[in-house]
């Protein structure tokens, strides 16, 4: 069964890549049919379940590691003061949106629509990014602009990520009371633990990764000394799993660890076929949580959550753009915003695996229709807008 979904995984991706459609949505869709074909005629082996759930978590570990590697942390800094004001009304607009659309408009739980929200704030500029490369626009301003915003989102919504599940517990079970004590003191140990985690992460990349990957790079040739930065991370991201930060958080800081030596960086090549053979597990797994039966309702709440999605990113980054540098970059730059998939989808998974109480399976089903939509909706217009640029420019001249 697993060499039959890595075939599968392989047809996929190819035929996805010749629609410009992210391969990421077949995998949801390839998921999701495993799922209907176990219920209906039962074809899934025994204990099956179990490792797909297992290669999914190794699938979010090599997809948050490899978002970390490719951080640029001095770069960023660097344009720190450009990119902070859109970054700062993409997160703010983007949950708010969130928020009011789930609690107001959808009247999700108070706590299920927190989730949402968090969700929203994060975005999948790879889904737009192959849209600039292929244009040769990357490294315009506007393209830099967009990674640098980009990069705020993946680690804000991280850090938003491990928080906001740090204190879900105590909104469930206080009472209005004794929340705010339990809250901050929640917040607080979150806090020294996220320093102490960091710490730990900064001193390695500060004093050991360079001995330790120059070490293998002399006794192995590649791919070898790659394994065992991957082999580093995988143990970064189970410490992170053992303070309560999950894996995800783990992962990212382990590839922001190794981001800072370019010759790991040199190396990440030798990174991708196990990206490409373990990432889609992850997918696939979002795909196999999502219950058939709730499917008919989530497209409904999915439409609501879409339009919300898009407007929320449109205003969140198009506005703040719009002054920087004009109507078209803001309109531009908000659609590149819009895919929301990876980070997205973790922060729904892990409150769908804390209970009903946290994400419900129609709330989950409808994130994913709002993934997958978001996905194929956003490059197709980042296309266009871009082809548009390219005629204004031409005519310019």
């Amino acid at each position: 069964m697993t060499g039959g979904i890595i075939f599968l995984v392989m047809l996929i991706k190819a035929g996805m890549d010749r629609t410009g459609i992210p391969s990421l949505v077949g995998y949801l869709i390839l998921g999701f049919c495993i799922r209907l074909a176990d219920s209906h005629w039962g074809l899934s082996i025994t204990g099956y379940h179990e490792i797909l759930k297992f290669l999914a978590k190794i699938g979010l570990i090599t997809l948050l590691f490899r978002v970390g590697l490719e951080s640029n942390l001095r770069g960023l800094l660097g344009q720190l003061r450009r990119a902070s004001m859109v970054w700062v009304c993409d997160v703010a607009i983007s949950g708010l949106v969130g928020l009011v659309a789930a609690f107001y408009v959808l009247g999700f739980p108070w706590i299920t629509s927190l989730v949402i929200a968090a969700a929203f704030t994060a975005t999948s500029v790879g889904v737009s990014v192959a849209v600039w490369e292929g244009r040769g626009a990357l490294n315009s301003s506007e393209g830099q602009l967009l990674l640098d915003v980009a990069e705020m989102d993946d680690i804000s919504a991280v850090v938003i990520m491990a928080l906001l599940f740090s204190i879900l517990p105590m909104l469930k079970d206080g009472s209005h009371s004794t929340l705010f004590p339990m809250v901050s003191k929640t917040f607080g140990l979150f806090t020294v633990k996220l320093i102490f985690f960091g710490a730990i992460c900064f001193l390695f990349s500060q004093f050991a990764e360079k001995k330790v990957a120059g070490f293998f790079r002399n006794l192995e040739s590649p791919p070898d000394p790659m394994i065992v930065v991957v082999a580093i991370g995988f143990v970064i991201a189970a410490i992170s799993d053992i303070l309560g930060f999950s894996l995800a958080i783990g992962a990212f800081f382990a590839g922001l660890v190794f981001s800072r030596d370019p010759e790991t960086i040199k190396m990440e090549s030798s990174f991708l076929p196990l990206y490409d053979f373990f990432s889609p597990f992850f997918f696939i797994g979002i795909g196999l949580d999502i219950d058939p039966e709730v499917i008919g309702i989530a497209w409904g709440i999915g439409i609501v959550l879409f339009v919300a999605a898009i407007v929320s990113k449109l205003i969140a980054d198009g506005i703040p753009v719009f002054f920087l540098s004009g109507l078209g970059s803001g309109i531009l730059i908000g659609a590149s915003m819009v895919p929301r998939a990876e980070i997205a989808m973790i922060i729904m998974q892990r409150g769908l695996n804390l209970g009903e109480w946290a994400v419900t399976a129609r709330a989950f089903a409808a994130m994913v229709v709002v993934s997958a939509a978001t996905c194929i909706i956003s490059p197709l217009a980042v296309r266009v807008l871009l082809a548009r640029r390219f005629q204004e420019a031409k005519s310019n001249e």
